[in-house]
């Protein structure tokens, strides 16, 4: 049994590093990696505390699916949910000790350098693909202005999806800055970490960017923030100036003089008096439309991407950009609650836990989650295969290490922890 849980331990990492840059290679060793983390457990899937609220949904989901408007649609979708439920409890054992968490933060950065390499080179040299590996196996489209175009996009093929995977990493990045290792291996994290920063904005992702400025306080620890709000919030005083309601004209000029050219269109892009429809506001309207009329096992999956264009907007939107409000019109409002309340209940638990009071790496992990949490009111990255078995990876990363408070025995960061306060 441990020399399969060793097996199946490297097969996850190995996944891991290879989740950028091809969902298939990925989903090999994650796969060999579920089937090691399921066997042997004290309980199975279905007995498990944590799941269960997630095997409910995955029921109404199934009841959902049977009832709705076009069925072969509805059960495609559910590959985006149901799988993933048993990953999420059966990675729990390649991260259950802060040690395995810290392997798999390594693996999740050098995989990311592709995702960066990639970048640059399509808008500072011109790159352009598709490039091919293995016989298919790798394949990185590449445009050689991005996608769209002026945005850095890489191998991720569209700049929202490569900006909330580097949204995601960024705190981790930050966070091999403060890890005791030495001055050659911050430096070159710090090199990392900003190198990652500059392609966020060059991807113009207002997700990223805001994701950005998000992790940074939970990353630094609660110690930093007597100085950091502030200057965060000095920061970002033009952008707020340029966008809240209520803001004097003379102060909202101000504000967008100081901002970027191309900050201020992706801002402001979407003005006009017939242009709120074609807003989030606009799809979330509709959204809560189809929700009031099929409140409890909702139109199924990829209903809104059909409905929405039929009978609001005369345009097509793949989902409605909030998670909450895509899973309540496709699978009904209490799958809904069973799924969003469990994401947040560990989240708030791994806080309670001392999560943010651990070594830097932990306190990352934490914000990273909390990052793609948030990126998912305005935007849907899940439905890239990669980003979604990152979201998973994370939550059950924050699933072990509540599990790990329960137990009894010393406290494994209690060493990184010390280290990182005396460190000056």
């Amino acid at each position: 049994m441990i020399r399969d849980r060793r097996i199946g331990g490297q097969a996850f990492r190995l996944g891991l590093f290879f989740l950028p840059s091809s969902a298939l290679l990925a989903g090999i060793g994650l796969l060999i990696a579920c089937v090691s983390g399921s066997r042997g457990r004290e309980q199975p899937l279905w007995r498990d505390r944590w799941c269960q609220p997630l095997l409910l949904a995955g029921l109404l989901m199934l009841i959902g699916a049977c009832l709705a408007e076009n069925v072969g649609l509805a059960w495609a979708g559910l590959a985006n949910w149901l799988p993933f439920v048993w990953a999420f409890w059966a990675f729990q054992p390649h991260l259950a000790k802060a040690s395995q968490r810290r392997q798999a933060v390594w693996m999740l950065l050098a995989g990311t350098l592709p995702v960066l390499v990639t970048g640059f080179g399509q808008m500072l040299l011109g790159w352009q693909g598709p490039w091919q590996v293995g016989g298919g196996a790798i394949i990185w489209f590449l445009h050689p202005d991005g996608r769209p175009i002026g945005r850095l996009s890489g191998l991720f093929d569209y700049a929202n999806i490569t900006g909330a995977w580097l949204a995601v990493v960024w705190p981790l990045m930050l966070a091999a800055v403060f890890r005791p290792d030495g001055w050659r291996r911050r430096g070159g994290a710090l090199l990392l970490s900003m190198a990652t920063a500059l392609a966020v904005l060059l991807t113009q992702s207002r997700n990223a960017m805001g994701g950005l400025v998000l992790a940074l306080p939970f990353v630094l620890g609660p110690w930093q923030w007597m100085w950091l709000l502030p200057l965060l919030l000095l920061l970002a005083s033009p952008l707020l100036l340029a966008v809240l309601p209520g803001v004097p004209v003379g102060l909202q000029q101000w504000g967008m003089r100081l901002l970027p050219d191309q900050v201020l269109v992706r801002v402001l892009e979407s003005q006009g008096e017939t242009a709120w429809k074609h807003t989030r506001l606009g799809q979330w309207q509709y959204a809560l439309q189809l929700v009031s009329a099929r409140p409890w096992f909702g139109w199924g999956a990829a209903a809104f991407s059909v409905l929405y264009p039929i009978h609001a907007a005369k345009r097509w939107h793949g989902h409605v950009h909030n998670l909450p409000l895509e899973l309540a019109v496709s699978h009904g409002v209490p799958a809904m609650l069973l799924i969003v309340g469990t994401v947040l209940f560990l989240l708030v638990l791994a806080a309670q836990r001392g999560m943010l009071q651990k070594a830097p790496l932990e306190r990352a992990w934490w914000a990273a989650t909390l990052v793609l949490v948030v990126m998912h009111a305005t935007d849907l990255p899940l439905f890239d295969s990669r980003l979604n078995i990152l979201g998973w990876t994370l939550l059950a990363g924050l699933c072990a290490f509540s599990r790990q408070c329960q137990e009894p025995g010393p406290d494994r960061d209690a060493r990184a922890v010390s280290q990182e306060q005396a460190d000056p």
